[in-house]
């Protein structure tokens, strides 16, 4: 039998209508283990201190009406750039170390109108700029399957807190991998929309030309009915797409792939990677076909050329969005930036500047529309492309340090597919040296459906879906 942290939306939802625990009951077993293993692994920076009282209350609309809505009672975790009434967000930095917004992100009002309840906000790197959550101004996050290894990032305290069973699902944010590589290192699901797909409204940038929200959860269902949730034309945010919101949960619903092409990307098996995550793809394509799916090995540009690209553009975006911290309308002194932080900054305004604008940022959005180009091609042919999320497991803590390109190197697999503006899942698909490993599923953009319908019955036909032994690691 299932512990109650281990359970999924649909799963809680069943319980509360057969009325074999409540909201209470489960939101006070999530307190209890994040008391016990929260000062250890660092996930969580901030409690909803009226987590129980929200708790009470939907027991109680619960008991007078049974389940009307989605997410009714669903212990959420939540990144720390996501602005949120009533508890602090600082993007895990100390220039808005004790802030607290007077509005919702649109992600987070959609949430809560769905049902759910914020456990609390999860550590991050400082304002998304790493990959690995050690440049977080609070101390970096642990990685739950071993204490000795990074968690990535930027979302790294949502993926660790379901990982470690500290909430029901979490919400990350992604630029360019920072979902579905955190999702890979500690062993879950993690999904980015499509550009525009979610709202960005109220998220605290970092490049708002490939920001996205996004799931993590265990199973790839629960990110269906999350991405369902908190999709849709946003009046705030004139980057959201007026594209009707597909019922995600119906279009995944299938027991094979007959009829699916997949695309099978040669150059996302880098000359450096490992082979054994080389052939735990290999394996996954295997057991794609087997599901009914034809999977053609194809060509895409060297993923290489997406680093130059997604670095010019992301750090002249950073240089624009962190301009507003001045420490004179709100938060604290721009001393209280990190140093990662300010080397993006400082870079971005120089590519930015007269006499360099053309030989660097324009070239890039040059380089940018032949990568889009190219998956536009390549999706005419094909459903979805697959391959790693990231060259191997999570790395050791202490592998950001001195290496101001780290998070372009770990990323270099996902970092094409942000700056398309397409939509991804990174589902577990095996590990190594005890640590999972990631299969990413591509698709075009507002074709959610596909990627996640691709993810769903992988997932459910394999058994990478574990979870880390708290009581032996820590």
């Amino acid at each position: 039998m299932k512990e109650l942290h281990e359970l999924s939306i649909k799963e809680v939802l069943d319980g509360y209508a057969n009325k074999d625990f409540t909201c209470v009951d489960l939101v006070k077993h999530f307190q209890s283990r994040i008391e016990k293993y929260n000062k250890k692994l660092n996930v969580y920076l901030a409690l909803n201190e009226n987590a129980l009282v929200e708790a009470s209350n939907i027991d109680k609309e619960i008991a007078k009406n049974g389940v009307t809505l989605p997410l009714q009672g669903i212990p959420f975790a939540v990144k720390d750039n996501f602005l949120t009434i009533g508890m602090v967000t600082t993007a895990s930095s100390n220039i808005l170390k004790g802030y607290r917004p007077q509005y919702n992100a649109t992600t987070i009002e959609r949430i809560l109108s769905a049902g759910a309840v914020i456990l609390g906000k999860t550590n991050m790197d400082s304002f998304a700029h790493g990959s690995s959550t050690e440049t977080s101004d609070f101390g970096p996050t642990l990685n739950p399957w071993n204490l000795g290894r990074l968690p990535g990032g930027s979302s790294g305290g949502s993926a660790a807190a379901v990982s470690a069973g500290l909430c029901t699902v979490a919400l990350g944010s992604e630029t360019a991998g920072s979902v579905r590589q955190p999702a890979a290192w500690c062993g879950v699901t993690g999904f980015k929309p499509s550009y525009g797909r979610a709202s960005r409204y109220g998220i605290i940038a970092m490049a708002s030309s490939t920001d996205q929200p996004g799931p993590i959860t265990r199973f790839v269902e629960d990110s269906a009915i999350i991405t369902e949730v908190i999709s849709g034309k946003d009046p705030y945010d004139a980057t959201s797409s007026p594209s009707p919101v597909e019922k995600y949960i119906k279009a995944i619903s299938t027991s094979d792939l007959r009829g699916v092409r997949i695309g099978l990307v040669k150059e996302y098996l880098l000359p450096n990677m490992r082979d054994d995550v080389k052939n735990l793809i290999l394996d996954a394509a295997d057991k794609l076909r087997l599901l009914g799916a034809t999977v053609d090995e194809v060509s895409l540009m060297d993923p290489k050329y997406a680093i130059g690209v997604y670095t010019v553009i992301q750090r002249s975006e950073v240089s624009s969005n962190l301009a507003r911290f001045d420490g004179i309308r709100f938060g604290h002194d721009r001393d209280s930036l990190c140093e990662e932080t300010k080397r993006r900054i400082m870079l971005g305004t120089y590519t930015l500047s007269a006499g360099y604008y053309d030989a660097f940022y324009k070239k890039a959005l040059a380089v940018r529309t032949k990568i889009v180009d190219e998956f536009n091609e390549m999706f005419k042919s094909y459903d979805a492309i697959i391959g790693a999320v990231s060259p191997g497991p999570a790395l050791p803590l202490g592998a950001s340090k001195n290496q101001p390109m780290f998070g372009e190197m770990e990323d270099v697999l996902v970092e094409q597919s942000s700056i398309a503006g397409l939509c991804s899942t990174s589902v577990p698909c095996g590990f190594v040296d005890g640590l999972p490993i990631g299969l990413q599923i591509t698709s075009d953009q507002l074709h959610e459906s596909k990627s996640l319908m691709i993810a769903d019955c992988f997932q459910r036909n394999t058994d990478f879906l574990k979870f880390p032994d708290l009581n032996e690691t820590i």
